[in-house]
């Protein structure tokens, strides 16, 4: 007899979700943050050559469209910005193909908000906050806040900031990644991702949040260029327990920079041999329109269950995972 139409995780894990999501709805009424949808279904999609995404074929004879399944509520949520609805949050689904394993299930669920007037310091502080009250009992250590370069130089002693083929090799060598010589060869932000990935990130957030920020210009994503330091970027990402359970930036709200990063994906994409994107030109025309100075983040519900769970894999925390859905 088949057993595969039973749930993937415990049912205690559904109860934890339905009061994380409680927790998190109040913490954002309390603030006057206004909970919004956006369409899962969209034209365009993101352009990040790191992330696939699905298509489906939308029949409305005579019409025939190609959509997408948004891999993130962020352009959607962007426009709505733009067009003035202050401060915003949504839980949503997200979809992104091609990812499956420990941390990864390729139909997840988001928290992502955007604060209008919000700085990323500031949103660092909303992001502590709202943490606190949601691992309340599960005591874990205060939150940490730390530079990308201090940590980079922390654990393997390189400067993220400034490039030195022989230095990174040499790094490799000693230190159990031979493979990347030949794989990153010299580019510097393939070599940024590796090291990162592979040395530094278990390390982050035993037992507590962590909040990485200042990431490297050649990791700009959709944050803006730092004011204090041209070398960084107005970014911040989240640990637990070597978890990343975030990214968030303070937003780029520049039409013609937005559309340059795009246009920059969308070439190493072809010469990847990656799917082709249609890029999001309603965002552009919002970005054009004007987006109030904000901050935003997305995290991973999913993840944030694995630590708090605990579970060992993401499949845990899910009612159904892809191989019972």
């Amino acid at each position: 007899m088949q057993e595969d139409w039973q749930p993937s995780c415990n049912l205690e894990f559904l109860r934890l979700r339905a009061q994380l999501v409680h927790g998190i709805r109040c913490f954002f009424l309390e603030r006057g943050v206004l909970e919004v949808e956006t369409p899962l279904l969209g034209h365009g999609i993101g352009t990040d050559p790191q992330l696939a995404f699905f298509t489906t074929e939308y029949c409305s004879l005579p019409l025939q469209q190609r959509l997408f399944l948004q891999t993130s509520p962020e352009f959607a949520m962007k426009r709505l910005l733009a067009a003035g609805s202050g401060s915003i949050y949504q839980i949503c689904k997200a979809f992104r193909n091609g990812e499956s394993g420990r941390f990864h299930n390729p139909e997840f669920t988001l928290l992502e908000w955007y604060r209008v007037g919000f700085t990323l310091p500031e949103l660092m502080d909303e992001v502590d906050e709202l943490f606190a009250t949601l691992v309340a009992g599960h005591q874990l250590q205060a939150a940490q806040r730390i530079s990308y370069q201090a940590v980079f130089h922390q654990y393997t002693g390189l400067n993220p900031l400034q490039f030195c083929h022989q230095d990174y090799c040499a790094y490799a060598m000693a230190n159990g990644l031979p493979e990347a010589v030949a794989l990153c060869g010299e580019n510097h932000l393939l070599w940024l991702d590796v090291i990162f990935s592979h040395k530094i990130q278990p390390q982050l957030g035993a037992n507590g949040l962590c909040m990485v920020y200042g990431y490297p210009a050649c990791q700009p994503s959709l944050a803006r260029a730092s004011a204090n330091n041209p070398h960084t970027v107005d970014r911040v990402e989240l640990f637990m327990n070597g978890i990343e359970l975030g990214n968030g930036y303070y937003e780029l709200a520049d039409a013609a920079e937005q559309e340059r990063r795009f246009n920059k994906e969308i070439q190493i994409r072809q010469e990847q041999n990656l799917a082709p994107v249609i890029k999001d030109r309603r965002l552009l025309a919002a970005l054009v329109s004007g987006l109030p100075d904000c901050a935003g983040i997305a995290i991973g519900l999913d993840r944030l269950l694995m630590v708090l769970g605990p579970a060992a894999t993401i499949n845990e925390t899910l009612s159904f995972a892809i191989d019972r859905a």
